[in-house]
């Protein structure tokens, strides 16, 4: 499962690169998009929980309406049913979990599963979140070096922002994901029902929010590169 999440974070991800390169206001100049490729790229920042292509230092403190907004748009992103769908066919090929038969019965179970972890992850992160005054958005570093911007994505992955913009542990996001790691146990098969599994479930999907920050860092840089190298492409010659 967690394989399929990254490839689907990759395609999503360098398929639209270069639509989020034209969210960059540092990025070339490239045409106009449409206002369905708009939308299209607000999801997709959506559903990675990135800022736009927005820089740390232009963090400002969401309003108790804009969590709201901002969560309500998280349950309804057609990105988060897709991956949902994509992740149950994955485990649907792999018989997992075993006790649940294969056709559109298990599939069904499989698709519910994902989708109730899922919401159950984003619906306690949002509660912890605002009663703590936590921001769990990912917002560009603004650092030039390799190493610097590597070290600061991967302490993204465990970190939000308070409302001073300073940086500490994020106690929603941990208890949203362990919130959804060990309550699905409860409708899953003994395969998959004990505490250690929970455990397990639990540590993967860290150290994947952890690892892709890694990628929401350099995806607008991988947006600008091919942005740039269409645009040399289409230039007419001299």
């Amino acid at each position: 499962m967690r394989l399929c999440r990254w490839s689907t974070f990759l395609v999503l991800g360098l398929g639209l690169s270069p639509l989020l390169a034209a969210q960059d206001p540092a990025a070339p100049s490239v045409a106009p998009t449409s206002k369905a490729t708009a939308k299209g790229i607000d999801y997709l920042f959506n559903y990675l929980n990135m800022a736009g292509t927005r820089k740390a230092s232009s963090f400002r403190p969401m309003t108790k309406r804009e969590r709201v907004h901002l969560y309500v748009k998280t349950m309804t992103n057609p990105f988060g049913y897709a991956k949902a769908a994509f992740s149950a066919g994955i485990d649907q090929w792999n018989d997992k979990p075993s006790e649940w038969e294969q056709g559109a019965s298990g599939y069904g179970k499989r698709y519910a599963n994902i989708l109730g972890q899922y919401s159950i992850q984003r619906t306690v992160t949002f509660g912890l979140a605002t009663a703590l005054h936590e921001d769990n958005r990912y917002f560009n570093s603004g650092k030039k070096e390799l190493w610097p911007r590597t070290w600061y994505a991967l302490t993204s992955g465990i970190l939000a922002r308070h409302d001073d913009g300073s940086r500490h542990v994020s106690v929603s996001q941990l208890g949203g994901v362990a919130a959804g790691a060990f309550l699905a146990r409860f409708w899953l098969p003994p395969s998959q029902h004990s505490a250690g599994d929970g455990a397990v479930s639990f540590g993967i999907t860290m150290a994947s929010n952890i690892g892709f920050s890694v990628v929401k860092e350099f995806l607008p840089d991988v947006g600008r590169a091919l942005a740039k190298k269409g645009k040399q492409h289409h230039a007419p010659p001299n």
